[in-house]
């Protein structure tokens, strides 16, 4: 197809850099005092020559061909402050990270326009949010496995990756991360896991082969959209601990590839189970694997999105 020049915030890096690998040009707003969605490319990715910075007061200059929307503020506020009225008429995509917040069931999206394809990045959230007049895409998230080396798993302790874990609270596991972590060794890892004793943030680039060392992985969360840390912590062959909640049912098959439920008490005595047997830890870590890099795989995601791209260009032509 043809190559595009599409403008996108940097709201999700991760899923951002994996995005990237769409072979078009990127063009990422940047402001000098990094409010959100004006960080550009920021400093722990590594990103190929098809990605650019522009300074926001600058994007009216660029040509581009498709604009892709990822929250609320860029929707409502940005592109009314940084684009022509031109480009506001150009193909569009709102990608929508989240479950609905406000109500699990009953929540309108704000997009409600035949003319904005709507992609979401699990099937669980389609069904969840009322999505009105707007057409719908799924798009299963892709990860590329950048590892250096294999599972290790010889750190004897599981691991947590999220993002402001406290501030985000019940809605992320807050709680379930501190009842968990006095019975079970734990690591944390994200933006605001310092102040709790965690790693902090390790750059995406090195994620995966940091992950490889730890014995499985942990995910608190009670009810966000599917964590792309735990998918990639399943390419990286880690065993996944979980909640069976959203998305997550459907990738973790219970006692298969990892351990899921809805009791806290169960998950507490399959991580000691794990601790306590390192060969069986590989074994379930080693069949998530090979489910994650065939569902997830970065040609897949990117196909998907290729499509996605067809189809709303389409919509103009």
């Amino acid at each position: 197809m043809k190559r595009l020049k599409i403008l996108i915030w940097h709201i999700h890096g991760s899923y951002l850099n994996y995005l990237t690998y769409a072979p078009h040009d990127f063009y990422l707003p940047t402001e000098a005092e990094g409010s959100i969605g004006y960080l550009g490319k920021g400093k722990t990715f590594a990103w190929g020559e098809n990605v650019f910075e522009v300074p926001s007061e600058r994007v009216k200059e660029l040509n581009l061909d498709l604009i892709i929307y990822q929250s609320p503020k860029n929707y409502l506020e940005d592109q009314h402050e940084i684009l022509t009225a031109d480009q506001r008429r150009l193909p569009k995509i709102y990608l929508e990270h989240n479950t609905p917040r406000e109500h699990p069931t009953d929540t309108k999206h704000l997009i409600n326009d035949p003319g904005v394809l709507l992609v979401h990045v699990t099937h669980f959230n389609k069904l969840m949010w009322d999505n009105g007049r707007t057409p719908v895409k799924v798009i299963e998230h892709g990860v590329a496995a950048n590892l250096s080396d294999p599972y290790q798993g010889n750190l004897n302790k599981g691991v947590v990756v999220i993002n402001e874990l406290k501030r985000r609270a019940r809605i992320a596991g807050f709680d379930i991360w501190e009842k968990v972590r006095n019975e079970v060794p734990l690591d944390l890892i994200g933006l605001g896991s310092s102040e709790l004793g965690g790693r902090g943030d390790i750059p995406h680039k090195d994620l995966l082969n940091e992950l490889a060392n730890y014995r499985f992985f942990f995910n608190p969360i009670r009810y966000t959209s599917l964590p792309l840390s735990l998918i990639e912590a399943m390419t990286a062959g880690l065993p996944v601990v979980a909640l069976a909640t959203t998305e997550v049912a459907t990738v973790v098959e219970n006692g298969v590839s990892g351990f899921v439920s809805n009791d806290l008490d169960y998950l507490i005595e399959r991580m000691k189970f794990l601790l306590n047997d390192k060969e069986e830890a590989e074994r379930l870590g080693k069949i998530g694997k090979e489910m994650a890099t065939s569902r997830f795989s970065i040609e897949r995601f990117i196909r998907d999105w290729n499509e996605a791209f067809e189809e709303v260009v389409s919509y103009k032509s």
